[in-house]
């Protein structure tokens, strides 16, 4: 799968390509110390209860995630939502084994390492946190089509552009290699002097309102019926 690449300005950082290795889905305890053990538990009920979506793309990470509204903005792909708020990509890697559906999705969209940042966390160590998830997946999907969302510019984070504009760009640069997809969703929140389009967040400048996930709708659509040409391309020409 090719890399879609944005247009960014910082340097890459060297990372090192240690990773864990897959797991496969199981039920394990949730630890009450941890947050967002309550969120994670609903998943597992829901999971539970509801029949398995084949073939459906998961979207996976924080509340960027957790806000969208998937089901109706892709009403003709089944849809599975593992979007906790205020999840950083080591919240998901803990609670990895509980979010992965029953049924291998066809599709795999994460969003996650805003928060890291926002932590204080250094660039170098989000991206390569970020790179172990992705190749987990990888591990547990292989024949998945997995795509990384761009860290996103807002209003009240815009001082952190710089750090998440050098993990934007190292990921990228890993995504031929790992072999997931890079699709750049931070451009189209951009007004036209280059900073953050405040009428595209709601009141606390972090989350997007209904326009702003209008246009991150329009991007991952496309991606979505991208590779699903390109698996209708490679089933005809087997």
């Amino acid at each position: 799968m090719c890399a879609i690449l944005p247009l960014l300005f910082l340097p890459a950082f060297a990372l090192s390509q240690a990773a864990e290795p897959g797991t496969s889905p199981a039920r394990i305890n949730a630890d009450p110390l941890f947050p967002f053990s309550r969120e994670i538990e609903a998943f597992a009920k829901a999971e539970e209860k509801e029949p398995a979506i084949p073939d459906a793309a998961l979207f996976l990470g924080s509340s960027s995630i957790r806000l969208w509204d998937i089901h109706s903005s892709f009403p003709d792909v089944g849809t599975v939502n593992r979007g906790f708020g205020g999840a950083t990509t080591r919240d998901v890697l803990h609670y990895y084994p509980r979010l992965l559906p029953h049924a291998k999705p066809r599709s795999v969209i994460v969003y996650v390492g805003e928060n890291d940042l926002a932590g204080g966390a250094d660039p170098q160590n989000v991206a390569r946190e970020v790179l172990a998830l992705l190749k987990r997946l990888r591990a547990d999907y292989p024949k998945a089509h997995i795509a990384y969302l761009s860290l996103k510019p807002s209003p009240i984070r815009w001082t952190l552009w710089p750090k998440m504009a050098a993990v934007n760009m190292t990921v990228a640069a890993r995504a031929r290699v790992q072999r997931f997809d890079y699709v750049d969703v931070g451009r189209t929140l951009l007004a036209p002097d280059g900073l953050p389009d405040a009428s595209l967040f709601r009141k606390d400048g972090l989350h997007m309102n209904a326009r702003g996930y209008d246009r991150w709708t329009r991007v991952v659509d496309a991606y979505l019926d991208r590779v699903q040409i390109a698996d209708s391309r490679a089933v005809a020409t087997s």
